[in-house]
């Protein structure tokens, strides 16, 4: 059955787009039909799966505030099987032009609902906030993941993110669940990142996916040749770890 996957945390630096680019690219690899739809006005997954937004005639914005169908909206990129309704910068008015609309927390979610049958995943990579956007996404989903970074204020304002999705759940979306939290920025060396792992794992106990996404100079180096890390370095650790997380995703444990 198709899936919507949102990826969100409000806090910035977590590796929230890093996951949306490569996981949508590891489950490509898997033969599975892939929509990444970035839902972010700083079109960072957009870049990092190798398209120029300069050339582009529509994004997101079209499909949300000009009602441009969705189909029309879709790029194709590298992998055949990997595809992607871009965003740019124009998104950043989203929340104040649709100010007065009715339902406009659910715009996203009507949008996307007619390529449910194209794809066995869409993945929606959200920006940094827990903003009208986001909680689009929230709306949207099937499924949320949530990257969690292994530094020292990892889960400071994860409570926060928690109860939007029992208000999400209550007033819009009653079927969103947690697919999992993920370790990001792993550092075997350091006691700090086992620390953070150990109370991740108190805390959310079953919630926790087993793979751990390792610092990783390749990854980080990966979207700035707009490239998933498939493609870049497919034998470095950070490639490694996003087909084991794709594997969890397609094979969710009971």
């Amino acid at each position: 059955m198709p899936q919507i996957l949102c990826i969100a945390n409000q806090k910035g630096g977590v590796g929230k787009t890093t996951t949306a680019i490569n996981l949508s690219a590891a489950l490509a690899v898997f033969k599975k039909k892939i929509l990444l739809v970035d839902c972010d006005p700083q079109a960072n997954a957009t870049t990092g799966v190798g398209i120029d937004k300069a050339s582009l005639k529509r994004s997101l914005y079209h499909g949300l505030i000009q009602k441009d169908a969705a189909r029309n909206l879709i790029v194709d990129t590298e992998i055949q099987t990997l595809k992607v309704i871009p965003s740019r910068v124009e998104l950043i008015g989203f929340e104040l032009e649709m100010m007065e609309v009715p339902e406009r927390e659910k715009v996203l979610k009507r949008l996307i609902d007619e390529l449910r049958s194209d794809f066995d995943y869409i993945i929606l990579d959200c920006p940094p906030a827990l903003g009208l956007l986001t909680l689009n996404a929230m709306t949207a989903a099937d499924a949320l993941l949530i990257p969690l970074q292994c530094e020292f204020y990892a889960l400071e304002g994860l409570g926060q993110l928690i109860q939007t999705i029992k208000r999400v759940r209550e007033h819009l979306n009653p079927r969103l669940k947690i697919s999992g939290i993920l370790l990001t920025m792993f550092d075997t060396r350091t006691n700090l990142s086992h620390q953070v792992a150990e109370n991740a794992a108190k805390y959310f106990k079953s919630l926790l996916f087993k793979t751990r996404i390792p610092r990783n100079v390749r990854l980080g180096e990966a979207p700035s040749f707009g490239k998933p890390i498939l493609l870049y370095d497919a034998t470095s650790p950070g490639a490694l770890s996003y087909l084991s997380l794709a594997k969890e995703i397609l094979n969710p444990r009971s």
